[in-house]
């Protein structure tokens, strides 16, 4: 108990004295950032997940090719999901004169349960959302029917045994980009009319879907149960099986949200070991008076470490409290721009905040108190005690490895872990090599004469302030080193890796798709697009067939457990050959055929993965009745976020010229010219256009959307950068201030003391500059290649500006944080010490 009150004691003392001002500002700041990029990465990668849930009506997608059976509706239901229902089939559809093949859709009432259907009130022209279906005896066609028809609103169409009045034109439907390559031109009417359509009988080609929405957890067991009863011809979709476009997306931008995260991970253990460090050695004397009263160094230890302990628990609880206030107020912010307002952060979150936070407590301000119960009695005399022992530095590995445990947690992936953490760990080992280089360059320079490093007293003295204590400048350059690196790849790196993020979905990325391209309509086609003054398509040539045996062995979905490999051995592929290696492709493993007419196969790497394909593996394809088989000879990686026509599995040119095949092409139409989507169907009539604008505009859409939410989440941390360079600039202000005091003392001049700090800060921050340039650039083509997976090519600037920002941010700082040291009295300065 008497502990404990002399640690409360001392507590409000060094409060009240202001002892603890600037290492409590460090860590509640520190927690603060480290709280709202957590929690606000939390929220918006939750919001962005739920907004991409649009893509499939809902949060689970149920489809089947018969009806759903009420089994499945009671057991949605009874979990409290919401259902919605969408059954679709091909059909005609006829109007005054013309019958167009389209794709028919009825929906209930409640449909989507995600996202939003748009409309427009005439063809080409301004759309907006809807908040109902088409009412009963009504339908809505999309710009290509009401183009292939020649329809216009209020016009009668005929589905069926009915005739239907059109009341819009369908511009947008949530998951019609979910399998773009299965879809004709768009009907929706209401489900209410099926039945009266007469369209739906013994044999139709009908696909039942049950678009399911609810909590997470709801969600979650019923896709337990839906997975343990699926039966044939039923399959269950999540935001996991969407497109690969959307999926990278996703996968980058919660990366990004990540790497905000571990930057202010690093920065705050940087923050909080130089704040506890510079606690520490000014708490020395009280220590050594405690010694002498009789006190023990356990005594000792419990005492400042208990203070500070409780200290540290209590600006924890304060900083993740306010950084919840901020990123509250940047998510109000935020829900303007994704249209919606967040979900409330998770416990995860808030358990990752106050762990790291007291994990920072235990691991980087402890270990240096620890130091105290070593304090001899003697320094009340003589200070001259200032050694490390083996249980600091023990307590200070279990901290960084307690912090790198906890890192591994926030990232969430071990190659974006790995990369941080040994990032920074060999820029600790390399700046510390670079910055004792460049001190012992800077003694010899010295050495040959006081031009050589610069002219007058400042440069002398400032050179000789950094060599007198060559630990703590070392600490300095270090400190300040990883600080810049981190600002850097917070500002300059950071806009380069998102502006080649933003460019993997270009502008004029293709936007019109074109299938069932005849091999006689190949020169007919080309001619019509540059007719239409648009460049001519790139056709590449397409063979349907399906896999049915691997090594010999033959294949079903039963083949595989999880789900993503059933469908995909269910599906017929899309077999095409190059003699070159298409653009956006690159080969990951194996060699590219080129011209070799050797029967092999170049499959794409995600569908190797997923399959459990390797080089080497024979596969066997049912093309029409025909078996054709050969061997893998190479992986290849595809960029999928290019919208080009892509193939799974690639042959070399005559491999499949004994097969049926047709062309398929993209192209980019821009606005203004739907003209030429009727043009098109009236000239080539068996051709099939599908019309994705709406997929790259959502896709631009949410890109934009986690870019801007991505640029917060990094302000933080940035936020966090600028504490780190306080607190190293703050490290030494008192050993610099009684060396300032003694100058003074034998008769310099305030513009002397002036030019030594300028000469000092400015070697410093050039040191760290440089060092952080380069760090920054190393580190950023790292990330972009091995985790962003992104075509990045640094900035050849990059070093020169961490140079300028170095010299520019510590030299502006440190003469800013010392001019109460150059005003104050010698006199009362060297009494104090």
């Amino acid at each position: 108990m008497i502990l404990l009150r002399l640690m409360l004691r001392m507590l409000r003392r060094d409060m009240r004295a202001g002892e603890l001002t600037v290492l409590g500002l460090a860590l509640l700041l520190a927690v603060a950032a480290l709280g709202s990029v957590s929690l606000l990465g939390d929220r918006v990668a939750k919001g962005v997940a739920l907004e991409s849930r649009r893509i499939l009506g809902g949060d689970v997608l149920m489809t089947a090719d018969h009806p759903w059976q009420n089994n499945w509706l009671k057991a949605a239901r009874d979990q409290g999901l919401l259902v919605a229902e969408s059954i679709g089939f091909p059909s005609m559809v006829s109007g005054s004169g013309d019958a167009v093949l389209a794709d028919v859709k009825a929906v209930s009432d409640n449909y989507p349960l995600r996202g939003r259907l748009r409309t427009a009130t005439v063809l080409n022209g301004a759309d907006a959302e809807v908040a109902a279906v088409p009412a009963p005896g009504t339908v809505w066609l999309d710009e290509r029917l009401m183009a292939g028809l020649g329809a216009q609103v209020g016009d009668a169409v005929r589905l069926g045994t009915r005739t239907m009045t059109v009341t819009a034109v369908l511009t947008q439907e949530p998951d019609r980009g979910f399998n773009v390559f299965a879809i004709a031109p768009r009907l929706m009417f209401n489900r209410q009319d099926l039945d009266s359509t007469g369209l739906i009988g013994f044999g139709s080609r009908v696909s039942y879907r049950l678009h399911l929405a609810g909590e997470d957890r709801a969600v979650a067991a019923f896709n337990t149960w839906a997975n343990a009863h699926l039966g044939r011809g039923e399959k269950l979709e999540t935001l996991d099986n969407a497109r690969p476009e959307v999926r990278n997306v996703l996968e980058r931008a919660d990366r990004f949200l990540r790497l905000a995260a571990l930057l202010a991970v690093v920065l705050a253990a940087v923050a909080m070991g130089l704040a506890a460090d510079r606690y520490m050695r000014r708490h020395l004397d009280a220590c050594a008076v405690l010694r002498c009263l009789g006190a023990s160094g356990g005594q000792v230890v419990l005492i400042h470490g208990g203070e500070f302990l409780l200290f540290g628990t209590l600006v924890t609880l304060l900083g993740a409290c306010l950084g919840y206030g901020a990123q509250a107020l940047l998510a109000w912010l935020l829900s303007a721009l994704v249209g919606s307002s967040l979900p409330a952060p998770g416990f995860v979150a808030w358990g990752q905040t106050i762990l790291v936070g007291l994990v920072l407590v235990a691991g980087f301000a402890l270990p240096p108190l620890l130091r105290l119960r070593k304090v001899p009695t003697v320094r009340v005399l003589r200070r001259e005690w200032d050694e490390a022992d083996g249980g600091s530095l023990t307590a200070t590995l279990a901290g960084i490895i307690a912090l790198a445990a906890l890192m591994r947690w926030i990232a969430g992936d071990w190659m974006l872990w790995a990369i941080v953490l040994g990032g920074f760990a060999a820029a600790l080992l390399v700046y510390g090599a670079v910055g004792w280089g460049f001190l012992r360059l800077l003694r010899k320079l010295g050495r040959h004469g006081k031009t050589a490093i610069g002219p007058g007293l400042g440069w002398r003295y400032g050179v000789a302030n950094l060599n007198r204590h060559v630990r703590a400048t070392l600490v300095q350059v270090v400190t300040l080193g990883l600080a810049l690196t981190a600002l850097l790849l917070l500002t300059v790196a950071r806009g380069d890796l998102m502006g080649a993020w933003q460019s993997r979905v270009p502008a004029d990325a293709p936007n019109r798709f074109v299938i069932n391209i005849q091999p006689d309509q190949r020169a007919n086609l080309e001619a019509f697009f540059v007719a239409q003054t648009l460049p001519k398509p790139v056709q590449e040539p397409m063979v349907r067939g399906r896999l049915v045996a691997v090594n010999g062995k033959p294949i079903t979905a039963d083949s595989y457990p999880e789900d993503q490999a059933k469908r995909l051995v269910e599906r017929e592929f899309n077999l095409s050959w190059n003699q070159r290696l298409p653009p956006g492709n690159t080969v990951s493993a194996g060699q590219w055929h080129g011209q070799s007419k050797e029967p092999q196969l170049s499959v794409e790497q995600g569908l190797a993965t997923t399959l459990g394909l390797k080089l080497g593996d024979v596969l066997s394809y049912d093309i029409g009745g025909n078996r054709l088989e050969a061997p893998i000879t190479s992986l290849r990686k595809l960029d999928w976020d290019s919208m080009r026509v892509n193939f799974f599995v690639m042959t070399p040119p005559g491999v499949l010229d004994n097969y049926p095949a047709s062309y398929i092409t993209s192209f980019y139409l821009p606005l203004g010219r739907q003209d030429f989507v009727a043009s098109l169907v009236r000239e080539f009539p068996n051709l099939t256009l599908i019309d994705v604008a709406a997929v790259v505009h959502q896709l631009q859409d949410t890109l934009d959307q986690v870019a801007r939410a991505v640029q917060v989440v990094f302000g933080f941390a940035l936020l966090a950068g600028l504490i780190v360079l306080y607190g190293a600039l703050q490290a030494t202000a008192d050993e610099r201030s009684h060396e300032l005091a003694i100058l003074r003392a034998l008769g310099g001049q305030s513009k002397d003391v002036r030019r030594v700090l300028t000469a000092e800060f400015l070697l410093l921050g050039a040191c760290a500059g440089a060092l952080a340039g380069m760090g920054a650039t190393l580190l950023a083509t790292v990330l972009a290649r091995q985790v962003f997976h992104l075509a990045y090519i640094p900035d050849p600037l990059l070093p020169l500006t961490g140079l300028v920002a170095g010299v520019a941010i510590v030299l502006s700082a440190g003469l800013w944080g010392t001019r109460g040291a150059r005003r104050n009295s010698p006199l009362q300065v060297l009494r104090e010490a």
